[in-house]
């Protein structure tokens, strides 16, 4: 990303894996060589394209530095890095508990103070009809909180006292894991209000009836925030021990890219099977928490074009969204993959796998849109997301 440092331009660089906690700031001269960094070119190649930079002759001092920072960073693929990777995972394999990643920037780290920002931005809750319904559960933003207050009060508004003694699947995107697998852990998720409590024994039956899809202990949960930020709300709600079965999704990419349904893909079908076959068995004392955020928009994310929320060219893709999210209303699986699946989802919902997981786990489920709004990242880029209500069908 570009510096947000003012006397010191450049190119931005950090680790979202966490594996390395260096930040460096890379001057606007440097930025070009990066991209040499590939595999391919040898550092004499380096050598000269700096040469005519600078015109330099000393300019073999300046590569030596600039290889060894990156690499001693972690930032080049190497022994360094494969040390660094390598120790961080063992860390986090071997660790009793998820800490919590995003406490102290996406939300406050101290418990008084994040009870009141979550009083302060949530407000009362809302109303005990939704117990009535059947609801079977809630799809909620996993955007910063920050810019997404609205979608997280009326997602969260759905959920009703009765449900307090239930274990919440969460499906989270996972924004960082392998594609066509699911993420797994049997860790303890802490936040500043208290642990949360992991249902083992599911995680358990998960990952015995569907080994090929699951990837067990993923370290992409010890960095994500799709299911971390849900988690947060729910103990809001519930109080510091609810239970969860915890469970990122990783992209359909197979799908997108090649074509066919996500399960044809062996190991999804599986993990759908057992997923649906632990729901139906257990559906009373269940519910869901869907962690998900839809189009990605503007020149953040690759695209040409400078992205304003709710005006211009963001008109048609909320016109889009809402093609997608009538599918997801009528439970229609299918219907929903149809309109995601061309153009290797131009729109980028990071939401569509979780989105999917859900609807072919739990066939007689109907959605009921709460709230849907679209949010600027940046000046250049949007996002959008909403709240769904997910009750069965009558």
């Amino acid at each position: 990303m570009p510096s947000p440092v003012e006397d010191r331009p450049g190119l931005l660089m950090r680790d979202p894996f966490h594996y390395s906690d260096v930040t460096l700031i890379i001057p606007p001269p440097l930025v070009p060589v990066l991209s040499m960094f590939d595999g391919e070119q040898t550092e004499d190649a380096m050598c000269r394209v700096l040469l005519d930079m600078t015109g330099d002759v000393r300019v073999g001092e300046l590569q030596r530095h600039l290889v060894e920072s990156l690499e001693q960073a972690g930032f080049l693929e190497g022994e360094r890095f494969d040390e660094m990777r390598a120790a961080t995972q063992r860390a986090f394999a071997e660790a009793g508990i998820r800490e919590a990643a995003h406490a102290n920037g996406a939300y406050p780290g101290e418990t008084a103070e994040l009870a009141d920002w979550m009083s302060e931005n949530m407000g009362v809750s809302a109303s005990p009809a939704a117990a009535a319904n059947g609801l079977i559960g809630i799809a909620a933003p996993h955007v910063s909180p920050d810019g997404g207050w609205d979608s997280y009060r009326a997602a969260y508004r759905a959920l009703t006292p009765d449900l307090a003694d239930k274990t919440f699947i969460v499906l989270g995107t996972s924004h960082y894991g392998e594609p066509e697998t699911f993420g797994l852990t049997r860790k303890q998720f802490v936040t500043p209000f208290g642990t949360a409590r992991t249902d083992l024994d599911l995680v358990n039956r998960l990952a015995s009836k569907a080994p090929r899809a699951v990837r067990m202990e993923d370290y992409c949960h010890a960095i994500e925030h799709s299911i971390e930020f849900q988690i947060v709300f729910l103990q809001s709600v519930y109080g510091p021990d609810v239970k969860i079965l915890p469970i990122l999704c990783g992209p359909f990419a197979r799908s997108l890219y090649v074509g066919g349904k996500p399960e044809e893909d062996e190991g999804v079908a599986e993990f759908f099977g057992a997923l649906g076959e632990l729901y139906a068995s257990e559906a009373d004392r269940l519910r869901w928490v869907l962690g998900v955020d839809m189009a990605h928009i503007g020149r953040r994310y690759g695209d040409e074009l400078v992205a304003e929320a709710h005006t211009g060219e963001m008109l048609a893709v909320a016109a889009r969204d809402k093609e997608r999210i009538e599918q997801l209303a009528a439970g229609d699986a299918h219907g929903f993959w149809d309109r995601v699946q061309p153009d290797h989802d131009d729109l980028k919902w990071c939401g569509s796998a979780p989105f999917y997981t859900f609807l072919s786990t739990v066939p007689q489920a109907v959605g009921q849109l709460r709230h849907y709004e679209q949010w600027n990242i940046d000046p250049e880029s949007v996002v959008s997301f909403g709240a769904i209500a997910f009750h069965k069908e009558m």
